[in-house]
Formats: structure tokens, C-alpha cells, sequence
């Protein structure tokens, strides 16, 4: 059983927090962990615009807390992201994902992340093993 807090691990375990430009993950869960996919959650800050296409990975996202939008780059839909709002990137979908307010989700990586990936310049993280 693996049983972790979030605040210890921002206060003990810096390695399993990543920032990046107007966004930050605390991953709960990583490759090494043996699950099969990495659980995350991650706050994009408001009036934060990221466009990102997951080529390597499906993701499942859950939105806890804020208000913004997905739209999806190949067909121009877009939707709007609050509390209680999952969305699934079963496609590998680019799109841009907007934050109007701070937006606070759970999110899930399949295949797990090992907690270095930054993302790449197309908005997606490489494929690494652990």
C-alpha cells in the first residue's frame, strides 16, 4: 500500500514538485511507484494559456477547483473547465487549455511520468523509461 500526503511532500520532497512556465505539478504518484500510471495535481495559474498535445501519453483530467476552458486544436470545440469537470485525452489531443481562474486539477498519466519530463517545445513530454 502506498499511503503519501500532499503537504509532506511539498515540504519534504521537492523532487516530486515541478514548475514550469505559469504551472505547477505535485506528482503523488511516478513510474517508480509500480501503479502503471502517475496521479498528479497540478495548478495552472489564472490568465494562463498552455497549449500542449500529449503524443507519448493519455492523460485524465479532474477538475477541483477554478474556472477555464479546453478547446481542441482539431476541431475548434471548446469547453468549459470547473469543479467537477473530467476531461480525457484519449487521441493524444493537442489543444490549449485556458485559466481563468486558478485552476486546481487531479491528473493522470498513462504511462506514468518519471517526474523529470519538462515538456517539449510542441507541448508534449518524451517518452522516458524508468
Amino acid at each position: 500500500m502506498i499511503v503519501r500526503d500532499f503537504n509532506d511532500i511539498i515540504k519534504n520532497d521537492p523532487d516530486r514538485v515541478v514548475s514550469d512556465a505559469q504551472w505547477s505539478s505535485v506528482r503523488m504518484l511516478l513510474a517508480q511507484d509500480g501503479m502503471g500510471f502517475s496521479f498528479h495535481i497540478t495548478f495552472l495559474e489564472e490568465g494562463s494559456e498552455h497549449t500542449f498535445e500529449y503524443k507519448n501519453h493519455f492523460e485524465s483530467v479532474y477538475c477541483m477547483q477554478g474556472s477555464g476552458s479546453i478547446t481542441d486544436i482539431a476541431t475548434g470545440e471548446t469547453h468549459h473547465i470547473r469543479p467537477g469537470v473530467m476531461y480525457a485525452l484519449d487521441k493524444h489531443d493537442r489543444h490549449i487549455l485556458r485559466a481563468e481562474e486558478e485552476l486546481v486539477m487531479a491528473c493522470v498519466f498513462n504511462p506514468p511520468v518519471t517526474g523529470n519530463e519538462v515538456h517539449l517545445e510542441d507541448g508534449s513530454y518524451a517518452l522516458e523509461t524508468t
